[in-house]
């Protein structure tokens, strides 16, 4: 006789099953772990002995044979142990197997036979309720994270013995449940807000359009002008998460073991600042096990990069495709897998090597090669990326010492959504557009037509302003923002006109 209880594993962001077979065979004892396991899975033949001795059952003089199928998928994690010892459990006769087939067991084992928390218990429970499972058993850690899902039994159980029992009493425990929608409004407020923010009325007004159109922003102002601060609030303008979105952004997280152990979903819009010195594989995703990086992280949120010429120009250029496409494919010899990195890259940099370039307060000692330098280190198809390049000068003592508050993120949230409604209500039958930043060049033709006062200003701007020709479409697609953003059904010169002050690094205004 061969037992089998079905476990789960990961790859990427999403689950597979895996049939956990095992086979007894009087010879020398020994255990046998098979089907492309890791070294966390084979280490389980030691935790499973120990914790089934442990929990005051038998473990088998016998050669043991474990065979994860199928077989030619590499396993990996923690996660096995349980389903490994309810096999072996099952093929001595102590646990009744009619249940096994219903459920899907998930579970890390101390050697005295408690269940430990596992990553990526969020896609394997999805994957577990599509694959037509009843139920799936889980740590008692991991119970709100599984309880995401709905329709599928989730019973958080605390040890093996536990477990034994459930299965031998035929069940008969209430599955655990949450409150989805409390949790995900609860979990949507934020501690930071746009009405902290002390003057800057400029730069508020060019992160609100970038906000709304989903447009990717660069800052650029001397050390201490506020990009920093001004960056962490932009989640708090984005539209709030659907529920789908928090899924998949939890899902991310999960499989990376990012997920704090009282968070059951991600809610808040992410927002990830890696230092300067990262590597390209730990900001895009890499390595030998193919894991994520800090663009998927940030899915559905907001990517901030300070010090933008300070990265190293490798990693700036490993992301650009992955910024077209939305995802990134990691291709190792023995896995290729993808990750979602919808993100928005809000980014920023000092006027020149010193930082005080048109600062009135300190004198610049760069020279204009140099300061073309450092600006050149951001290469022209990254910065053919970012929309909208807006100036953040030093706050006024003024506006800093003034009592009065600013406009609240709750206000400037509204009007972003109102201009998200337009636009998808624009994009209804086109795939994959969701706002305008996402349009090509064909959409831009379609949906940015402006009349002659606006042909002549953007001539002026090209030829005169010495604007490059690969600005000509991100202020078309900024002018339709902003036409969004005060409810208007065309472009106009106004709208374009803003759009093309969001131009700055293209007009060279460091140089005159």
């Amino acid at each position: 006789m061969i037992s089998s209880v079905i476990g789960s594993t990961t790859i990427g962001v999403n689950a597979f099953m895996v049939t956990i077979e095992t086979h007894l065979e009087k010879v020398l004892p020994k255990v046998v772990i098979v089907g492309l396991p890791d070294s966390a899975i084979k280490e389980a033949a030691e935790r499973v002995l120990a914790a089934i001795k442990n929990s005051f059952y038998h473990f088998p003089t016998q050669k043991v044979t474990v065979n994860l199928a199928p077989a030619d998928i590499r396993k990996e994690g923690s996660g096995f142990d349980l389903p490994i010892a309810l096999g072996v459990l099952c093929e001595t006769g102590q646990v009744k197997p009619d249940m096994l087939k219903d459920y899907v067991f998930v579970g890390e084992l101390s050697l005295d036979g408690k269940l430990r928390p596992v990553k990526g218990i969020l896609p394997i429970t999805i994957e577990s309720r599509r694959s037509g499972f009843k139920g799936i058993i889980v740590p008692e850690e991991n119970a709100r994270e599984a309880a995401m899902v709905e329709g599928i039994d989730v019973h958080p159980l605390g040890t093996l013995q536990e477990v034994v029992e459930f299965l031998d009493n035929g069940g008969g425990l209430e599955p655990f449940r949450v409150d989805l929608k409390e949790i995900f409004n609860v979990e949507q407020k934020s501690i930071v807000d746009f009405a902290d923010v002390k003057g800057q009325h400029e730069v508020k007004r060019a992160l609100e359009v970038a906000a709304a159109g989903g447009h990717n922003i660069i800052m650029v102002g001397p050390p201490g002008s506020g990009k920093t601060m001004l960056a962490k609030r932009i989640p708090t303008v984005l539209p709030p998460m659907t529920f789908d979105e928090a899924l998949e952004t939890t899902k991310i997280h999960s499989v990376a073991g990012l997920l704090p152990s009282n968070t059951a979903l991600v809610s808040i819009r992410p927002y990830r600042s890696p230092h300067h010195t990262i590597s390209d594989v730990a900001l895009v995703g890499g390595g030998p096990n193919a894991k994520p990086g800090e663009i998927s992280f940030a899915h559905h949120g907001v990517l901030f990069l300070d010090e933008l010429p300070e990265f190293k120009k490798n990693a700036l250029e490993v992301m650009r495709q992955p910024m077209e496409d939305g995802k990134v494919t990691i291709s190792r010899s023995k896995i290729t897998v993808d990750y979602p990195c919808n993100f928005m890259l809000a980014s920023a940099m000092n006027p020149c090597p010193c930082g005080n370039f048109g600062n009135p307060n300190q004198e610049c000692q760069c020279q204009p090669q140099q300061i073309q330098r450092y600006i050149s280190k951001i290469s022209g198809p990254l910065l053919d990326r970012i929309d909208i390049h807006i100036q953040v000068q030093a706050v006024k003592y003024k506006e800093l010492s003034s009592t009065e508050q600013g406009e609240p993120s709750s206000v400037i949230r509204e009007r972003v959504i109102k201009a998200r409604e337009f636009q998808l209500a624009r994009f209804s039958g086109k795939k994959d557009i969701f706002c305008n930043a996402d349009m090509q060049s064909k959409d831009i033709r379609e949906f940015c037509k402006i009349d002659s006062a606006s042909e002549e200003l953007m001539k002026m701007a090209i030829t005169k302003l010495g604007l490059s020709a690969r600005a000509y479409d991100r202020i078309l697609k900024v002018a339709r923002t902003i036409a969004d953003l005060a409810g208007d059904e065309n472009v106009n010169s106004s709208h374009i006109s803003e759009a093309i002050q969001y131009r700055s690094l293209d007009r060279n205004m460091w140089l005159g």
